[in-house]
């Protein structure tokens, strides 16, 4: 293949613009808000993300090149086809869910990070804890992420992998380390336009190459491969469920999203932020599908690329770059290569982001420097982007299988923070010990389920389990689905128990040794200058503090108050004293 000095050209000119508008951001950051906020401001965007930004910005978020990449692989792979490219529908209603019952009290309450309220209820020690299957999710993300845009460049304009991967992770981290989240937010402005351009331009070349077949009829009739409608087999019914409520609930918790939420200007607007996203999702996914489409509708032996096809050299996962290179016009591939790096560098910098803010403010600030100043806090984050920029460039580098990891990490975000958030916003008497138990027992019948992409084997195996050629046991059972159940349902049990076995003495309150009953309800319902200090108090002489709750099911186990939120936002309070 010849090298393209015109491609290259085309991304150094793009990568340019990305980083003005990067700077650009940086700059308006620095001279909005007072400098005593600098830290949130570059968290949260001073909490003034119009919906205009904030739209576009929480689209990029998701519409990345895994995204698009791995849309247009599922509909090309004969086995899988459009019934099984679950990302767009799971991940619209994933932020549809958000907006309706997860952005409101989050952003209300104004917290800074997603970690905030399991902190708050659960202690520093569970915010630590959380934090590693966050932190994992979001670094693993961005390093798949960067492992795609390489070898997209590559096939597209013969660059070295590596440096086109070491190139475009410097430019996301470089505008992200200046400006924090409304650098994140301006630039993924430009780059949603850029994908949303690029794609659409390349889509009519390569739907009119001479080798294309029509793709209505490649929809339903077989003519190169199954058709790319595709179909979902009896057997796998339970695995597709389980896949798709991983992605639409699973896909709930990410710092990355709630980053958007929470610099929203209000609660309202963060749920329209939500519901705009879940719609620039569904839009921006059509490309993709198309492409895809195109892919399982050619003769490739009638194009350059020559024979075997792509599915046959176990290259499907790169449909989608081969499209545009082997089926578009020179120069409008170069406009679907920006696509590609547009899309993602929009998702890894979100990625990088999140975990620096999330580690500068749950476990550097809340866990060992209460007293931190603002410009300390602003340091700590701006090293960490670079550490977790570094680390993520260096596993996309690295590691054999960076999307196998990235799986399980997601899997460890819907089976144990999504639990968790559900009970830490709606289920009121939850507490630590719950919280822990709840988190072992998901993280355990996760592992022992087995992973493929890393060839982990299982230990539990579920109904309906059969053996690849490969020699891989693959489940057909939901068991992801189960352990996130398990884990729920775990955290509310233990939590009660731990509950009635301190209030009715039964256990001491010296053996509440995380201060998850005892002493919290102490604190909440007792004045502080009447807490009795002597240490052979009995529980049942504090049991009057704690009021009973009515034994109704609803009121028992329901936190109304996260219902009952109140929008304490500017606009909403200018509207009610007009």
């Amino acid at each position: 293949m010849a090298f393209h000095v015109e491609g290259l050209v085309a991304i150094v000119v793009f990568y340019l613009a990305i980083l003005a508008v990067g700077i650009w951001a940086a700059w308006k950051t620095k001279n909005t808000g007072s400098e005593g906020d600098r830290s949130e401001a570059i968290i949260v965007g001073g909490r003034d993300i119009g919906l205009l930004v904030g739209g576009f910005t929480m689209t990029a978020t998701w519409v990345g090149g895994g995204y698009i990449n791995g849309t247009a692989e599922a509909v090309y792979v004969p086995d899988y086809g459009l019934a099984w490219a679950q990302a767009p529908i799971g991940y619209s209603l994933s932020l549809i869910l958000g907006g309706l019952f997860f952005a409101k009290p989050m952003r209300s309450k104004g917290y800074v990070t997603m970690l905030d309220p399991f902190q708050q209820l659960y202690g520093k020690r569970m915010g630590g804890l959380l934090f590693i299957p966050a932190l994992m999710g979001e670094m693993f993300w961005a390093a798949a992420i960067f492992s795609a845009l390489g070898a997209t460049i590559s096939v597209i304009i013969d660059i070295n992998v590596n440096i086109s991967v070491i190139v475009s992770a410097l430019i996301a981290t470089m505008y992200t380390l200046v400006g924090g989240l409304y650098s994140v937010a301006y630039t993924d402005v430009v780059q949603l336009f850029c994908i949303f351009l690029g794609l659409w331009i390349s889509v009519p070349f390569a739907m009119s190459h001479p080798a294309v077949t029509d793709i209505g009829l490649t929809a339903v009739h077989p003519v190169y491969q199954a058709p790319w409608l595709g179909s979902i087999n009896s057997l796998d019914i339970y695995t597709w469920l389980d896949n798709f409520f991983l992605l639409t609930l699973g896909g709930i918790p990410w710092q990355a999203y709630f980053q958007r939420v929470l610099s929203s200007s209000s609660a309202t607007y963060a749920q329209v932020l939500s519901f705009l996203a879940a719609f620039g999702c569904i839009v921006m996914a059509i490309p993709a599908v198309l492409i895809g489409a195109i892919g399982a509708s050619t003769a490739w032996n009638q194009t350059d690329y020559g024979v075997p096809d792509p599915k046959s050299k176990k290259e499907a996962d790169m449909i989608l770059p081969i499209v545009l290179q082997y089926l578009c016009p020179v120069y409008i591939s170069f406009f679907g290569l920006g696509a590609v790096s547009a899309a993602v560098m929009s998702s890894a910098d979100s990625s990088i982001l999140s975990a620096s803010s999330m580690f500068a403010r749950n476990i550097y600030q809340l866990s060992f420097r209460q007293n931190a100043s603002d410009r300390e806090i602003v340091w700590v984050m701006r090293i960490t982007v670079l550490l977790f920029g570094a680390s993520a460039t260096a596993m996309a580098l690295l590691a054999s299988s960076v999307y196998g990891l990235w799986y399980l990490s997601s899997d460890l975000v819907y089976i144990i923070i999504f639990p968790q958030l559900l009970c830490v916003l709606f289920i009121k008497g939850t507490n630590t010990y719950g919280a822990i138990a709840g988190y072992l027992f998901g993280l355990v019948l996760r592992i022992t389920g087995g992973e493929p992409y890393l060839y982990l084997q299982p230990l539990i195996f579920y109904p309906g389990w059969y053996q690849d050629d490969n020699n891989l046991y693959i489940q057909r059972f939901p068991f992801k689905t189960l352990a996130m159940l398990t884990s729920f349902f775990t955290n509310v049990i233990v939590s009660y128990l731990a509950k009635y076995l301190f209030e009715s003495g039964t256990l001491p309150p010296k053996l509440d040794f995380l201060d998850a009953v005892v002493a919290r309800y102490s604190r909440e319902h007792m004045d502080k200058a009447t807490l009795v200090k002597s240490d052979n108090i009995v529980l049942n002489e504090l049991a009057p503090v704690n009021p009973r709750h009515s034994l109704t099911l609803s009121s028992t186990f329901t936190n109304k108050e996260a219902f009952n939120y109140v929008d304490s936002s500017p606009e909403l309070s200018n509207t009610e004293d007009n």
